[in-house]
């Protein structure tokens, strides 16, 4: 095994072991047919929430600059 794959197993404190261990559950209880369109559908909603993250944060930054130029007063 790489290092440069060392990152990825430890997706969120998880080791290799318990990656295996989820994946087999998760085949167990939605058949191989089915993870492929359940990965799809959790990569469209992570692209959504991301999307629309960076929207809000778009809607927040002219409220804190202000219109008003020095010495116009």
């Amino acid at each position: 095994m790489s290092l440069s794959a060392l990152p990825l197993l430890a997706f969120m404190g998880l080791g290799p072991t318990e990656l295996i261990i989820i994946l087999v559950i998760l085949l167990l209880l939605f058949g191989g047919s089915k993870l492929p369109s359940l990965a799809k559908g959790l990569g469209q909603s992570i692209k959504e929430f991301k999307k629309a993250a960076k929207e809000g944060d778009d809607e927040k930054k002219p409220e804190t600059k202000t219109d008003a130029k020095p010495g116009n007063n």
